[in-house]
């Protein structure tokens, strides 16, 4: 598969997080963000309806915003 570089905005705290991940996180994150953002272009539901079916899903699934806060600083 081809791949190619794009840039997306996002908070602060979220790229200091990217940034201080290892390689292996890094990539991690490439795959999970790639497959979403397929999902979402691919979809022709409303934004706003896949992000807050996403938002139920991690809820659901225990994910408090401290817990990711918490996923997202460590070292």
């Amino acid at each position: 598969m081809e791949t190619k570089t794009i840039t997306i905005r996002v908070d602060a705290e979220v790229a200091q997080a990217y940034e201080s991940a290892s390689e292996e996180e890094k990539r991690k994150l490439d795959v999970l963000l790639n497959l979403k953002l397929r999902e979402v272009t691919r979809n022709k539901r409303p934004i706003e309806e896949i992000m807050d079916e996403i938002s139920h899903n991690a809820h659901n699934r225990g994910l408090t915003p401290e817990i990711l806060d918490s996923i997202l600083n460590e070292p």
